[in-house]
């Protein structure tokens, strides 16, 4: 509306010069110096009246143009990077189907995320990392399982990993640290011997845990990890049945399940 008015405005301006150079020049053929300060006030009020009518108009352009650019513009990506996901939504876990796997997100992160960055976990052998399910059985062979490697050397990783067994002589020990190496989990994770831990008890094992003090705990064993469960903050318990141990337990088939892989 301001852009209309301009060539209005000029007009009258015009129209306003022309009358005073008329005025000007009668008043100096009269002498009448009166006549002249009350012209040039008249003048002056002219010019701040054109002066006001501008400005806003001026104002709003220089603030356009030092308006900083939107996120919508800008290329700027305002939605959360994949590092920032929130944990409780990593950690939930259904004990039908499991949850859905970030996209984007490689296996570190998803290990990371889902033990929310816990610097220390403790985890027992037998039925989690191991084939084998009972002490007996070590007595004759350990076996890793395949899909558990991955998970567990990113777990070496991101934590510091303690791994622990009851086993019922020194020769079922022997297998055990054999079939991990084997598997190459001292070559390629952050593991050592030095954290492989056994006992001659499932008190012993659990006297492990609590002097380790671990943000997680995994085990397979329901009595233990219900004992357990006052003083970890966060414990896996390993089973194929649908069981709620605690609050702050969490359940999986699996490891590699839990991790979703």
């Amino acid at each position: 509306m301001a852009d209309n008015s301009k060539p209005d405005l000029l007009q009258l301006i015009k129209r306003i010069g022309a009358y005073l150079s008329t005025k000007i020049s009668k008043i100096f053929v009269t002498q009448d110096f009166r006549s002249v300060w009350a012209i040039a006030g008249f003048a002056v009020a002219v010019i701040f009246t054109y002066r006001a009518l501008r400005t806003p108009n001026g104002s709003r352009r220089r603030q356009t143009k030092s308006q900083p650019p939107s996120p919508s513009t800008s290329g700027f990506n305002s939605h959360p990077n994949e590092n920032s996901l929130p944990s409780e939504d990593l950690r939930a876990q259904s004990t039908t189907g499991g949850p859905i796997q970030p996209a984007n997100l490689t296996l570190g992160q998803i290990v990371r995320q889902r033990l929310s960055d816990g610097r220390k976990v403790t985890c027992r052998l037998l039925g989690v990392i191991l084939e084998e399910n009972t002490p007996e059985e070590l007595q004759i062979q350990a076996t890793v399982k395949p899909s558990v490697l991955e998970v567990l050397i990113e777990i070496t990783k991101c934590s510091d990993l303690y791994l622990m067994e009851r086993v019922l002589d020194d020769k079922s020990q022997e297998k055990v640290l054999t079939a991990l190496e084997n598997a190459g989990v001292f070559t390629f994770g952050g593991l050592v011997k030095d954290k492989v831990l056994f006992c001659s008890t499932e008190n012993g094992r659990m006297s492990f845990v609590r002097q380790l003090e671990p943000d997680w705990h995994i085990d397979s064993d329901p009595e233990i990890t219900s004992q357990l469960a006052r003083f970890i903050r966060h414990q896996l318990h390993i089973s194929t049945k649908t069981e709620q141990i605690a609050s702050n337990v969490y359940s999986s088939s699996s490891l590699e399940q839990f991790f979703m892989v």
